[in-house]
């Protein structure tokens, strides 16, 4: 082996986190791995590519996740919770259901946007992510979250101030809030106007159209 290498290796060595700090980084692992996941692809991201990452050796790595598609899972099942929860606070609230409906839809685009990397990863799924685990955790976490919001929608048209029907009403409330998040956070490079600015004039215009006075 030549000197460099040796020189290489040895710095590699030395970089590593100490074995019982990198055990605890589990959520580090997962930061990581979501940028890598964007950043090249489910495809081309290497579990000895997200290890370099955090400063871990593949084998250390290997005692959290044994595979990647776990860790794929685990990034969705996690962001599906912390969407989860924001709804939860919403839907809990004394407040009349119109407005829990629109702030359910303000939360949502909020965690797309605070979490544009995650965000993609769950809603914006190439097949080869959806067969490694991320379309399992959208069809279950990601189908609870649905329902509890149409269950407002549902709310909402009980009181009689819906104009429409409920599954149509939630499909088109849902789609333009992801629309708009999803153009948002990849296509940054266009001139959007700001953001609470186009997210109120999108939500105006639905809710007078989509519900009565």
């Amino acid at each position: 082996m030549s000197e460099i290498s040796s020189v290489r290796d040895l710095s590699m060595r030395s970089a590593r986190k100490p074995k019982g700090e990198g055990h605890a980084r589990r959520a580090e692992i997962l930061a990581a791995a979501e940028r890598i996941f964007v950043e090249v692809g489910y495809e081309g991201a290497t579990i000895r590519k997200i290890a370099d990452e955090v400063g871990l050796s593949s084998t250390a790595l290997y005692m959290h996740f044994s595979e990647k598609s776990e860790i794929l899972h685990e990034i969705c099942r996690g962001a599906f919770q912390k969407l989860k929860d924001a709804n939860a606070a919403v839907i809990a609230a004394d407040a009349a259901p119109e407005v829990r409906l629109r702030r359910l839809l303000e939360a949502y685009v909020d965690f797309g946007f605070a979490n544009p990397n995650a965000y993609r990863l769950i809603y914006l799924t190439r097949p080869v992510e959806a067969r490694e685990g991320a379309e399992t955790a959208a069809q279950s976490l990601g189908a609870e979250l649905y329902r509890s919001f149409e269950a407002i929608v549902a709310s909402v048209d009980a009181q009689g101030r819906l104009n429409g029907e409920v599954r149509a009403v939630s499909q088109a409330l849902w789609a333009a809030a992801h629309g708009m998040v999803s153009l948002m956070i990849t296509k940054p490079y266009f001139d959007w106007v700001d953001r609470e600015r186009l997210v109120r004039t999108q939500f105006d215009a639905l809710f007078a159209g989509l519900l009565r006075p």
